[in-house]
């Protein structure tokens, strides 16, 4: 018998940001205070298959546990409400009953409420948002909808459907934003597919890439400030770390800025002023509401240069959760260390209410 709480998590997934779940699945695991936890780990490939893995932590982020074929068996977790069960089959079935997911998968088929449906299906508890507001907070174009609602001051935009000849938005997005302009698939995050036109050639070579990861495009006009991202953490009564600052030697913080390049430099706290502070806290709380937020999230912002207006970029509600991720580090600057932060999100999920 054990008092530990049988936790299960789960990392991979199809989405393009596959290798970014297994990184942040890495720290996760390495971080979890294993005297808490009895701790199951379910990986999906990239073409979908799910299996338990029981082998070396080590193997998850290189990919390599797919080729570890003496610690893997295929297994599903159950729709059945009452079994709360995760299923392993391979010469038999066994069952495994978790009393809480951790989610680790980021974009498509695990942070759009995908996942989170199947886990409500499941009657299972789970760290993070709930369906609504993991689908609305992927849904570049729906939160953008949701945000002006609220009052929250973002970046103008044009959103292109590619049901119809993109080249036809090509007027519309020079006349409404001009250049340079931000280009995104709305349903991807990390950065994946977006790009940045400084004229027409740019922008229809730019839609043309988006419109590989979906077909929904949102082309966004540029902000001239200090890229800066809060961090949220809480159910009915969310609170807010830090505000810290991302200062890339790139361009645009992209996905290999974002991952890869460790010349990119993360200030915390953020060098704008206390004011400015406290007001993009005010707007991180306030999105957080707005989709109706459970658990965390990250809310990213600029603040414009030439007379400090702030303008919401987006949310993210599933944040990367690597060793160089802003969201840990935020809360670590407010005392909150790693492993502390993944107990206090495994105990939102369990007290969380539908």
């Amino acid at each position: 018998m054990t008092d530990k709480l049988k936790l299960c998590v789960i990392f991979g997934g199809q989405s393009p940001e596959h290798e970014i779940s297994r990184k942040s699945v890495t720290s996760v695991l390495n971080n979890l205070d294993k005297d808490k936890y009895e701790i199951t780990k379910l990986g999906i490939t990239k073409d979908g298959e799910w299996f338990l893995y029981t082998g070396d932590i080590s193997k998850i982020e290189n990919g390599d546990w797919e080729k570890d074929v003496e610690n893997k068996k295929h297994a599903i977790i159950s729709p059945d409400a009452k079994d709360k069960a995760i299923l392993v089959f391979d010469d038999e079935i066994a069952k495994i009953h978790p009393d809480i997911v951790f989610p680790v998968l980021h974009g498509e088929y695990g942070e759009d409420g995908t996942i989170q449906g199947l886990l409500e299906l499941a009657n299972l508890k789970y760290v993070g948002m709930g369906v609504l507001a993991s689908a609305v907070g992927m849904d570049k174009a729906y939160a953008k909808i949701i945000f002006q609602s609220a009052g929250i001051p973002q970046a103008d935009w044009v959103l292109v459907e590619t049901k119809n000849n993109i080249e036809t938005y090509i007027e519309k997005i020079e006349e409404k934003l001009g250049y340079p302009c931000f280009v995104k698939p709305c349903n991807t995050g990390s950065s994946v597919g977006v790009g940045k036109a400084h004229n027409r050639e740019e922008l229809i070579s730019a839609l043309k890439e988006a419109s590989k990861f979906d077909r929904k495009i949102l082309v966004e006009e540029n902000i001239d400030g200090h890229e800066v991202e809060c961090a949220i953490l809480g159910n009915e009564n969310p609170k807010a770390a830090e505000v810290g600052e991302i200062m890339p030697t790139v361009e645009f913080y992209d996905f290999d800025a974002k991952y890869n390049d460790n010349t990119t430099e993360l200030q915390i706290p953020a060098n704008i002023p206390l004011e400015t502070k406290e007001k993009i806290r005010e707007y991180a709380l306030k999105a957080f509401r707005a989709v109706d937020g459970m658990g965390l999230t990250r809310a990213d912002f600029f603040v414009k240069y030439d007379n400090g207006e702030i303008v919401l970029n987006e949310i993210n509600t599933m944040p990367g959760f690597t060793n160089i991720s802003m969201y840990p580090k935020l809360w670590d600057a407010k005392g909150l260390g790693y492993t502390k932060l993944l107990d206090e999100l495994i105990d939102l999920g369990m007290k969380r209410v539908k």
